[in-house]
């Protein structure tokens, strides 16, 4: 059998440049989520934030984030929210064009799942041409690869859809036991949040732990497959830990490094 070139990024949050040369030379591109970007808060024009409010809010909303008291940001935001005359189509609209010029780049065939900051409800409007899998399995250069989206729900956390221009991709215990659970037999399993160990949910620059699922840890351990390949944590403390015979590798963070991580099988 020939040697299969796998490529995998994730975290994409709204490099479309780059992803357009992610699957150059490769057999496949695994797109592992988070393709949106709401907030850039290195050039505050750029993000669905900035095309929408402008450059001088979204600073002023970057500096509460991160000097403000406890719901200060959250409260500015909901200002600007209420400035707008609906502002859940304003903001589908900025998505819509996000996923337009970022599923429109892809040329190798693509395998992708969604992470927390998408709209999967959207995902099929722009994704004929390429498989979207969630709680799936895909035969990928005769190796079985299993997919599972979005993020946990943190303990005792709920979603608030009334009045909110945007939800994210976040799912109870019990919603993402059940995609893992379809998830058999597999070789490679491919994930938008890191399984539940410590080093690999750490970010050393939030200074805090992100969600990592117990049950990605479980099915590891019981299904033993080759690689376990995830993103979500920008600045873990660990970019790959070994359980058993499974290599369990953060792929990065696509929207800063421009390059996807290549695997060989």
């Amino acid at each position: 059998m020939a040697l299969v070139r796998v490529h995998v990024v994730s975290d994409v949050h709204g490099n479309a440049e780059a992803l357009a040369r992610a699957g150059d030379g490769a057999d496949a591109l695994l797109v592992l989520g988070d393709l949106l970007e709401f907030v850039d808060y290195a050039d505050h024009s750029r993000g669905i934030l900035g095309a929408v409010f402008g450059a001088q809010k979204v600073a002023r909303f970057a500096y509460l984030r991160n000097h403000g008291r406890p719901g200060e940001a959250g409260a500015y935001a909901r200002s600007l929210w209420e400035e707008l005359p609906d502002p859940a189509v304003v903001v589908e609209e900025a998505v819509r064009e996000q996923y337009a010029a970022m599923f429109g780049s892809l040329t190798a065939p693509t395998y992708a799942t969604p992470g927390n900051v998408d709209v999967p409800a959207l995902w099929p409007e722009f994704t004929e041409h390429i498989r979207v899998l969630d709680g799936d399995v895909a035969e990928i250069g005769g190796l079985r690869v299993g997919f599972v989206g979005g993020a946990l729900l943190p303990p005792g956390g709920r979603l608030w859809r009334r009045g909110t221009p945007w939800v994210p991709y976040l799912r109870t215990h019990e919603e993402y036991a059940a995609a893992v659970a379809g998830l058999t037999g597999i070789d490679v399993l491919c994930s938008h949040i890191p399984p539940k160990v410590a080093e690999l949910t750490y970010d050393v620059m939030a200074r805090k732990d992100e969600n990592g699922s117990p049950h990605l840890l479980e099915l590891i351990r019981r299904e033993r497959p080759r690689w376990s390949l995830f993103g979500h944590v920008h600045q873990p403390l660990a970019s790959r830990v070994r359980i058993s015979r499974t290599e369990c590798v953060n792929v990065g963070h696509f929207r800063r490094t421009a390059r996807p991580y290549v695997l060989h099988w």
